[in-house]
């Protein structure tokens, strides 16, 4: 691919300040895509929609508060709606709300419920099923993982035909919260919803659903959205091999394939009926570390660790330059208040062998778990690890784990293990999910005083200055103190036949589209 293929990060798109307004709102930064074949035309109807995607467990099912990968998320935005959507270039729409407003210190939110938008199963979204969407997630007893950024909820209520949210503190960034895929707008009976049913009020109807093998989806003829939903029906087939994933595309077997392993990219590109398509953003590889447990409870341990990888190297071999150095923190440059200006952690054994001598050690030994359902080139980009680490004096001994049910029995489970992360718009998102004290999914299990108060604070400071530095100084925290090792961001790189088409531009905040190109995207 030459120098085509050399993507990396690109600053955002600044948006408009979130109080001016509510359709004022823009959205966290995506780059843009890169895409060869054919401009796209104007959407036409008709087709089965077949994407092969590298994610998918048998334990998968319908309730919300579960969904932890790429199938469950593309499944969800298929048949559900959401009060806000995110555009491809960042900014903010209204889908189930039709409008939205805050008070001048953030504090309460009024969303304006869409009239008219009818369920697979009948009936009209009402402003009592917001209400009764959003409490799913949470309450004491919640497992939800959306659970930590809907707690600061304090109330919510019905007011004619809006929703009223009040927060325990201001939060500027609170509509990109309630866009998040864990929270689609569901049926309730009795102020509560199922968490078992197929039902939604989202551009395509359930017909057949075997968790971890296939979804097949119809076009709900009701869907409000005239001008989407092209495809007649869709089948979502879960193919983490990724020979076999290619292998389905070439043969005709599906249309578009998420996680194209680029190892290989080349023989797509000598395809003439295949596309390579690529979008930048927040998506980033990590190495999480476990530190409740020795020797990753020492800091000088992650520190010596995290000196001992070669970023560029996994960069270059891993991702074959669709990416970027990471700096061990989640944010990326196209979000908001990225530091640009912390010092790179780069590789450097020496600096690595101090540390291990402050933690008492001379060498180290450790195993690293990894499977390509983590992300592609996952169990390679382990033994590249393992050998730049060797010259700092650690062993670290690569593990190969089964694909079917790393994420329900490797994730979190084992001690270090590799990771990928789809990134959220916001830094504060980020941070919620996957670095607060006590979060679901907080996969390092790291606690820092600091940063949780630097968490809330920032959360409701409308000073965007003084915003900036608490978000540096969390990032810094992260970097040196954090129990995560972050050496790649990571292009999101997609490949469709001739017969697929989408819009100019394509999101980068998720993989295809957004988690949206079922309902976007259409055939030539």
């Amino acid at each position: 691919m030459g120098n085509l293929n050399k993507h990396i990060l690109q600053s955002g798109v600044s948006r408009r300040s979130i109080l001016q307004g509510a359709a004022a709102i823009g959205g966290a930064a995506v780059a843009g895509q890169f895409a060869i074949g054919p401009a796209a035309a104007q959407p036409k109807k008709g087709g089965t929609f077949r994407v092969g995607i590298a994610a998918g467990n048998t334990s998968e099912n319908y309730d919300p508060g579960t969904w932890d990968n790429v199938f469950v998320q593309v499944f969800a935005t298929s048949r559900h709606g959401y009060l806000i959507e995110i555009t491809a270039d960042g900014t903010l729409v209204g889908e189930v709300a039709e409008s939205w407003e805050p008070s001048p210190d953030a504090t309460v939110w009024t969303f304006k419920i869409r009239p008219g938008i009818e369920y697979h199963s009948g009936g009209t979204v009402k402003p009592e099923d917001v209400v009764a969407s959003i409490n799913y997630h949470r309450g004491e007893n919640s497992t939800s993982a959306a659970k930590p950024f809907v707690d600061p909820i304090k109330d919510i209520s019905v007011d004619g035909d809006s929703v009223v949210f009040t927060l325990e503190a201001g939060n500027a960034d609170f509509p990109f919260v309630v866009s998040d895929y864990h929270l689609p707008i569901i049926k309730s009976s009795d102020g509560k919803i199922d968490p078992t049913s197929s039902d939604g009020c989202g551009p395509y109807k359930v017909t057949n659903y075997q968790p971890g093998v296939i979804a097949e989806l119809t076009r709900n003829e009701n869907y409000w959205k005239t001008d989407r939903a092209h495809f007649d029906d869709v089948k979502l087939l879960t193919i983490v091999d990724p020979a076999a994933r290619q292998s389905a595309l070439l043969t005709g077997n599906v249309d578009v394939i998420d996680q194209v392993d680029l190892k290989t990219v080349g023989l797509f590109k000598r395809s003439p009926n295949v596309t390579i398509l690529s979008t930048t953003g927040t998506q980033h590889y990590t190495f999480a570390m476990d530190t409740r447990t020795a020797p990753f409870s020492d800091n000088n341990v992650r520190m010596a660790l995290k000196y001992a990888v070669d970023r560029q190297e996994l960069v270059d071999k891993i991702l074959f330059g669709y990416g970027a150095v990471g700096n061990d923190h989640p944010i990326s440059p196209s979000n908001r208040f990225f530091a640009d200006d912390l010092e790179q952690t780069t590789y450097d054994p020496d600096k690595s062998k101090y540390y291990l001598k402050q933690a008492g050690l001379d060498s180290l030994d450790v195993s690293l778990s990894a499977a390509d359902a983590a992300f592609g080139g996952a169990v390679d980009a382990a033994v590249l690890y393992s050998n730049s680490a060797s010259k700092a004096g650690i062993n670290i001994k690569p593990t190969r784990e089964p694909n079917d049910g790393y994420w329900s029995d490797v994730w979190m489970k084992k001690p270090f293990c590799a990771v990928y992360w789809g990134g959220r718009p916001t830094e504060d998102w980020m941070f919620s999910v996957a670095y607060a004290s006590g979060a679901p999914w907080n996969d390092t299990y790291w606690e820092n005083e600091r940063f949780n108060q630097l968490l809330k604070t920032a959360r409701s400071e409308l000073d965007e200055t003084k915003r900036a530095d608490m978000y540096r100084e969390m990032q810094n925290l992260v970097r040196t103190d954090g129990g995560v090792i972050i050496p790649m961001f990571a292009s999101y790189v997609m490949a469709h036949n001739e017969k697929v088409q989408h819009p100019e531009k394509v999101a980068a905040n998720w993989t295809l589209d957004g988690f949206r190109a079922v309902e976007r995207w259409w055939f030539a």
